[in-house]
């Protein structure tokens, strides 16, 4: 949270508060006191007379008013969505098979983001209309979490694709081991817990003061901090976050499914196709399919928020003489978190019947009598007509 060198009154406001947790432009080193006391000559060459106020009028309204919709959304959908999941996994033994695992990254992530991070980003945003009361170790913590559920969620999903790539495109070898899952798993998470130290380390609280030196506003802004001196450190980081957390995977994840699709429909199979084949093979374009359409929607949630990141810290001038660049910024961060709605859905609602699985377990505590046995186990456990195997190889749709 945090965006421009320009007086703290509207630059704050003209970039505050990434939902993501991403990445946030530089501000001046020191004492803000003393930097908003002065005439801050910015880096950006805008005068602080010429930026625009966004922070009154219907715009500024309006998109609080959104952000507060899309949050109370992510926790209702992501929060509940991927807490049965995650429950019909621990309950049910069978569904853990090694695709789950890898889409239990996203549900977890997810879940963090939505119990944990939501509430206070609703309070931050809507109910104290951008004025952060939690202290700074919160404010850190928050953005910590969001940055790393975004690179998790990222990392699931390439693992997830090269999976699909190496069931389909090279099914005669050997699948990958619980043991290497779970090795995968842990990259999956320990890359981004590394990599997003720089949002906890930046981050802090800020408490604005106008230009004579009295109290400006009784606001206290959680924001993301880098000094000007570092500006090319900076700059660094975010093409390498760029490179490694969005650009490189959204390549590789399109040359599997382009590999995957061109397998699945442009490639005869020889021998006469069983009834079995072919509702394997059905079964597989439905799975491809529906991967398709989540990294569609990935790159089109974050797209446009890596586009807008880049324009404002390499011309930043751009953005900063725009009156409504923080409609801009809000309405670009609001489509960008609403993709994890979309993955919870895709991944959790519809996949493996998660809330059949929460029934059964929510019946098994009313039934006070009931004793299982095999017999009964392995027919609450029964997810479709087909094989254990090949349950295991695809994502069975209802």
């Amino acid at each position: 949270m945090g965006d421009s060198n320009a007086s703290l009154s509207t630059a704050v406001f003209n970039e505050t508060g990434g939902l993501d947790g991403g990445h946030h432009p530089l501000l001046p080193a020191g004492e803000f006191d003393h930097i908003l006391d002065t005439s801050y000559d910015t880096d950006y060459g805008v005068p602080p007379d010429e930026i625009p106020d966004t922070t009154q009028g219907q715009a500024f309204f309006v998109a609080t008013i959104l952000i507060g919709l899309v949050l109370v959304c992510i926790m209702a959908v992501c929060g509940l969505g991927n807490f049965l999941f995650i429950a019909s996994l621990v309950r049910y033994k069978k569904l853990r098979n090694l695709t789950n695992l890898l889409i239990a990254n996203l549900a977890v992530s997810d879940f963090i983001v939505a119990v944990v991070c939501c509430p206070f980003l609703l309070d931050y945003y809507v109910m104290k209309q951008l004025s952060w009361s939690h202290g700074p170790v919160l404010c850190a913590s928050v953005n910590y979490l969001r940055t790393v559920s975004l690179y998790v969620s990222t990392n699931a999903l390439l693992a997830i694709a090269v999976d699909r790539y190496m069931a389909i495109v090279h099914p005669l070898r050997p699948r990958m081991k619980h043991q290497t899952a779970y090795c995968l798993t842990l990259g999956v998470w320990i890359v981004p817990v590394i990599i997003s130290i720089p949002s906890a380390y930046y981050s802090q609280t800020l408490y604005p003061h106008s230009s004579g030196g009295s109290r400006a506003t009784h606001k206290v802004f959680c924001a993301q901090i880098w000094p000007v001196d570092q500006q090319a450190y900076y700059r660094t980081y975010f093409l390498f976050i760029f490179a490694v957390e969005f650009a490189v995977p959204v390549m590789v994840m399109v040359m599997c499914y382009v590999r995957i699709s061109r397998e699945l429909w442009f490639k005869s199979v020889p021998g006469f196709q069983t009834e079995q084949i072919k509702k394997r093979l059905r079964c597989r374009r439905k799975t491809v399919m529906v991967l398709i359409g989540i990294l569609a929607a990935y790159v089109l949630c974050w797209a446009p928020y890596y586009a807008y990141t880049i324009l404002r810290d390499f011309h930043p001038t751009v953005i900063t003489r725009q009156r409504h660049s923080l409609v801009a910024f809000y309405v670009i961060e609001c489509i960008a978190m609403s993709n994890s709605m979309i993955n919870t859905f895709c991944f959790v609602s519809v996949k493996n019947n998660t809330v059949k699985y929460l029934k059964k377990i929510v019946l098994l505590r009313w039934r006070s009598t009931y004793a299982p046995s095999k017999a009964a186990e392995e027919t609450d456990l029964r997810t479709c007509s087909m094989p254990v195997t090949e349950e295991e190889e695809c994502i069975r749709l209802k």
